[in-house]
This record gives structure tokens, sequence and C-alpha cells, in this order.
């Protein structure tokens, strides 16, 4: 089998040492295994996207000396593959329409926990059952039923891990569902303003592409088990997982699309070398 490895940044902003991390790790774990690598552009935020983000994201990868294949995929290009999966999830009853604004949920789970979804708390269930959620004609997101996503693709499944994660985990892993429960929940896999979301393109693309080893910081191990239910539940190819430690600054924080001052961009603009790069990033 040939090794197939992506890197999938979001046209919103300049490549950081974070992302050079990143890709420089998936690119040479490609060319190491004579295998291929790929660049997908993750562009479903229309309200965020900008073309020069696109062309500074190719120039930067260009400079630091990585090659991919062309033409590069563009998730705003494959809008009805993802409306598809929808649909498929929908067919098998574990889908159903959520109106509710932030204001509401935190309503919903209480004054001891507002802002809690913020920091990752999930959905209290507040339109689970209630198929005319957003029948009015409001905006409306469709959530997973997560307990019943569950009990559908049953017990037993896992993913390979070649990393780590942040507790270390490694090897094969078996899926949580009382973590799934807790941790994820009822996860909107279509936004009110995007026919789709995060979590869903990512799986359908990766099958879409052949992609057999997915490189990703650590910040992303937790949502790994959701990718690896949504992948039993829609029948797809399961890859490898590699997830790598995470760049930080000097004060410790994971570096972020904000931060101009470590933006690969100005790092060259300043003199700084690929080598330099690879250098600062421990490679």
């Amino acid at each position: 089998m040939i090794q197939v490895e992506r890197f999938a940044p979001s046209p919103t902003g300049r490549l950081h040492l974070g992302h050079a991390f990143s890709a420089i790790t998936a690119h040479d774990a490609a060319r190491a295994a004579g295998g291929r690598f790929l660049l997908r552009i993750e562009d479903i935020d229309a309200g965020r996207r900008r073309p020069d983000y696109e062309g500074g994201i190719k120039a930067d990868l260009a400079w630091l000396g990585l090659r991919w294949e062309t033409p590069v995929l563009r998730q705003s290009a494959r809008l009805p593959a993802y409306a598809a999966a929808l649909a498929r999830l929908n067919a098998l009853g574990l889908l159903y329409p959520c109106a509710c604004t932030r204001a509401d949920i935190a309503a919903a789970m209480g004054a001891p926990q507002e802002g809690a979804e913020a920091a990752g708390a999930p959905y209290p269930g507040t339109c689970r059952g209630r198929r005319d959620a957003g029948g009015d004609g409001a905006p409306a997101a469709l959530r997973l039923d997560m307990a019943r996503a569950l009990a559908l693709a049953g017990r037993g499944l896992w993913f390979e891990e070649l990393g780590a994660g942040p507790d270390g985990e490694t090897g094969r892993i078996a899926l949580d569902p009382a973590a799934l429960l807790a941790t994820v929940g009822d996860v909107a896999l279509a936004r009110k303003d995007v026919a789709t979301s995060y979590h869903l393109a990512v799986v359908v693309d990766d099958a879409f592409q052949g992609v057999t080893h997915v490189t990703r910081g650590r910040d992303l191990f937790a949502v790994t088990p959701l990718h690896r239910l949504l992948q039993a539940l829609l029948g797809l190819p399961t890859p490898r997982w590699r997830h790598h430690r995470l760049i930080r600054d000097a004060a410790g924080r994971r570096l972020a699309k904000r931060d101009d001052a470590r933006a690969l961009a100005a790092l060259r603009a300043e003199g700084a070398t690929p080598q330099d790069i690879r250098r600062m990033v421990g490679l």
C-alpha cells in the first residue's frame, strides 16, 4: 500500500512555525516511504477565507522545499459530497436539526456551567428528538445523535496511533462510548452558516483522497474517536493517525495564526532560511 500523507490548512491566516512542523513532518514521512504528499485547502469558512492567504500558504510551503501533487483539492468545491454524507446519516436516523443559539445553550446548561460549551463541554441535547426544530425557517445546524450513533456502530471500534496523545496514548486505542457521550456529545455536523463542519468534511475528504496517514497536532487527538466513529457510520476506510507535539512560544502558549511574529513570511523577511525553520521546530 502506498503511503499517502496530507497537509490541510485553512486560508484564514498566515502559516506559523506550528504549521511548518506539521507540514514538514507529513511531507518527510511520505517521501521517506516513497509515498505521496497532498495539499488540501480547507476553505469552507467563506466569511474568513482570503485568496491572499491561500497564495501565502503555497508560497511558504514551496519556500520550505515541500512539493505536493496538483491539482490541489479545495473543500469549497466538495459541498455535494458533504451533502451526500449528511443524507446518508440522516437516512440512518442519526441527525436532528438544532436552532439553538449560544445563549440558548448556556441557559439550558444552567448558570453554574455558563460558557462551558465554549470550553469544550458537549451540547446539552435541547433539540434532541424535536424533528421540527428550525421548521419555522430559522437557520438550523444538524447535530449527530451520539447515543444512537454509538448504538448503531456497535462496540469494538478502535484506531491506530503512531504518534502519541496528550497523555502518551499510543498504539491500538479503543473507542470509549461513555467518554464520547460525556466529552463530545451531539456534535454539529453542519453549521447554520455552512453546509458542513470540519469533522464531517475531513473524514469525507481523507477517504476521497485515499489518505492513509493523518499527521496533525495533539490538540486534535480528542476528536479522533469522533472521526473514527463517522468513518464507521459512513463505511469509509480508516487511516492511521500520527499526533505530534505542539510548537509553543516562549511563554508556553500554543501558536495561533494571529501570532504574526512567528509567521513564516515574517521570519523569511527577517532572513531566516528553510534550514533555520527546521532547527527552530526541532527537526
